[in-house]
């Protein structure tokens, strides 16, 4: 307010003060304009008091805003102007951001688009390129696997091979074996980002596993059974597989070889069962012959031979299997007894057996079923009983000398430690029942 204007007698405070009551206020003016003991109460006065405020106020405020109208407006045009001036910087710093994103929209975002494209199409031929290249592994090997198994036939061996037949190969199963296991290591890394992933979905892969390779395991495990199945070192019985020669021995000795080690490599189950079959198959054809010599004695001496041969071709297996180291890529999965062997592939065997030695474990196993056989041909009675009985001491002696003989080698040296044991259990089998 200026110098020169009046004091006005409006009470500004009382109405500023931020307790003002406007009940209070307007019971005030009513009380000072009237008498508390008047009956009826006046109350135009006191409206006319605040209205006369009410002008005086609005007088006072067109005063004050008509003399600072022009520095008002003055400031309120500056204040316009300074607000404009900041629009247009501002305006122009953000066309000038608007361009700049479309700069580094069009040199970043889209380009790193294009790359990412890129980089997606250069990953899928990555990939195709990878599963090429094993599935041209899978080709090669496949290829040599099927010039490996005419090399086990005696086939021809490439270009420029005579047409005469060869000989076959028999350390070309093992060869066969390892060539299946690459294969078959191959397939089976099937995880994300191992090489054989996605192999399964190529056709042409399928028809390797299907025209050869399932083909060729199953000939080659069939061949390698046989082998074991055959074997054959002994010469004290006939045998269209018995060797003749040193050579024809050493021959079936390598072959042998061949075909354990081929079995080891495909499946360590596999061979243990191969070699368990042809224990088996020992024990049953000899507890049936000699069955059958006790009932017809003339016939005893040549079935103890027989079965001395069968005793010795097992001595002669239980020493080439020490000789045979385990090999060094041999599967080995949970379970398989040759996981926890190291050695040769005698020791699985034994384990598995539960034996310290293959011909023990044949005398025994023989004696376990040849003894219910005489006690039932001794309570049949009749003259077979009779005429084991009367010739005892013969066959307590043939017996005896079987089980001597047959622990040797196929060379006819005596192997480390006696055989006695195995020799009473024989013949107390046998005896046993005959003096009952």
């Amino acid at each position: 307010m200026a110098e020169s204007e009046e004091p006005s007698y409006i009470d500004y405070e009382a109405f500023l003060d931020p307790d003002f009551s406007p009940t209070a206020f307007a019971n005030s003016l009513v009380l000072a304009t009237n008498n508390p003991s008047d009956t009826p109460i006046d109350l135009s006065t006191p409206l006319s008091r605040v209205l006369f405020d009410i002008q005086e106020i609005d007088t006072h405020i067109h005063t004050l805003t008509t003399k600072s109208a022009i520095p008002l407006l003055t400031h309120t045009k500056d204040q316009a102007d300074a607000g404009q001036r900041i629009v247009t910087d501002v305006e122009a710093q953000v066309a000038s951001l608007t361009d700049g994103y479309q700069r580094l929209h069009k040199e970043v975002i889209q380009r790193h688009e294009e790359a990412d494209d890129v980089r997606i199409a250069v990953e899928r031929l990555w990939e195709a390129v990878r599963i090429g290249r094993t599935v041209g592994r899978c080709l090669t090997l496949g290829r040599q696997l099927e010039t490996q198994m005419t090399e086990i036939n005696g086939g021809g061996g490439g270009v420029g091979a005579s047409n005469t037949s060869k000989k076959e190969d028999h350390r070309a199963m093992v060869r066969v074996a390892n060539t299946l296991l690459h294969i078959r290591q191959i397939l089976s890394a099937s995880a994300p980002g191992e090489e054989g992933e996605h192999l399964s979905k190529v056709d042409l892969i399928t028809y390797l596993q299907n025209s050869i390779l399932t083909p060729s395991e199953t000939s080659l495990r069939n061949r390698t059974q046989q082998i074991i199945r055959e074997f054959s070192m002994s010469s004290l019985a006939p045998s269209s597989a018995a060797p003749t020669t040193y050579a024809q021995s050493e021959e079936t000795k390598s072959r042998t070889t061949s075909a354990v080690l081929t079995l080891q490599l495909l499946s360590p189950q596999l061979l243990l069962s191969a070699l368990q079959a042809y224990l088996r198959a020992s024990l049953t054809s000899s507890l049936a012959s000699i069955g059958r010599a006790l009932n017809n004695l003339p016939t005893l001496d040549r079935t103890l031979l027989e079965v001395a041969a069968r005793c010795q071709n097992i001595v002669a297996l239980e020493s080439l299997l020490d000789t045979i180291k385990m090999p060094q890529s041999a599967p080995s999965g949970t379970g398989d007894p040759v996981k926890e062997h190291s050695g040769n592939l005698l020791e699985p065997l034994l384990a598995a057996l539960d034996t310290s030695s293959l011909p023990s474990f044949f005398w025994r196993s023989l004696a376990e079923g040849l003894a219910p056989r005489v006690a039932d041909l001794m309570g049949r009675g009749g003259v077979s009983a009779r005429a084991l009985k009367n010739q005892k001491e013969r066959v307590r002696d043939s017996v005896r000398d079987c089980v001597l003989r047959g622990s040797q080698g196929p060379s006819g040296s005596q192997r480390t430690g006696g055989w006695e044991r195995e020799a009473a259990v024989m013949v107390g089998s046998v005896i046993g029942s005959l003096g009952r």
